[in-house]
């Protein structure tokens, strides 16, 4: 990790920065990438791509609090990963039950997505793999944090998570969750993900399909089951 100021054309560039600071994990076998959809897939593929591996998606979705929705009061990640915001919750005193219909409704539209984002194709094994999670950027942690977990349910070997930019904080946090964590810069004077690219359009449902549709150098397409 690294405090020097430094900007980003767009992902697509950012990602290759990235790569370079993940060059130890090129060509090994047992190795998969995880973009957290939607921003971290185009990411996600540049670094695929260079360490020549697989790549998949991962999706994490807000537990919005009923009255405002807007609010979260967590997060939960293909897999069942969840992270809660326990002040929140305390504060506006939601019960149970209401954190249960949230949970249940959030994981059935990550799952519909899922689906729709792979074309019907199933989700890449990680039982044993060493996964490098991928987005782009990290601000609060807790969509991260939420994937790591369900990531590790899954049986992955070893976590890896990678990042362009984060506050550095964040990354401490994030490190007792992940084995490892490189972020290629971490902005002193931190505000928002954005604000270290030149570009950073939504990107849109098409561009996650086509990407994960692209063969990368060593992984192909995610139909393959390695």
């Amino acid at each position: 990790m690294t405090s020097t100021p430094r900007t980003f054309r767009d992902r697509r560039e950012a990602g290759r920065v990235l790569a370079q600071d993940l060059a130890r994990y090129r060509g090994r076998g047992d190795l998969l990438v995880l973009g957290l959809a939607r921003g971290g897939v185009p990411i996600g593929w540049e670094v695929a791509s260079s360490l020549q591996a697989p790549l998949d998606v991962c999706l994490v979705r807000k537990l919005g609090v009923p009255q405002w929705p807007e609010l979260a009061m967590g997060a939960v990640a293909t897999g069942g990963g969840v992270v809660l915001n326990d002040d929140v919750l305390a504060s506006l005193d939601i019960g149970d039950e209401q954190i249960r219909d949230a949970v249940t409704r959030e994981t059935a539209e990550l799952h519909r997505r899922e689906q729709a984002y792979r074309g019907g194709r199933d989700p890449l094994k990680l039982a044993g793999l060493t996964v490098i999670m991928v987005d782009d950027g990290i601000a609060t942690g807790s969509s991260m944090i939420a994937a790591v977990r369900s990531v590790r349910q899954s049986g992955a070997a070893r976590i890896v998570v990678g990042v362009p930019v984060g506050p550095a904080s964040v990354c401490r946090q994030l490190a007792g969750e992940a084995d490892e964590v490189v972020c290629s810069t971490t902005p002193k004077d931190f505000r928002a993900v954005g604000q270290v690219f030149e570009d950073f359009h939504q990107v849109s449902d098409e561009e996650v399909r086509d990407l994960l549709a692209t063969p990368t150098d060593g992984g192909g397409p995610v139909t393959d089951n390695r």
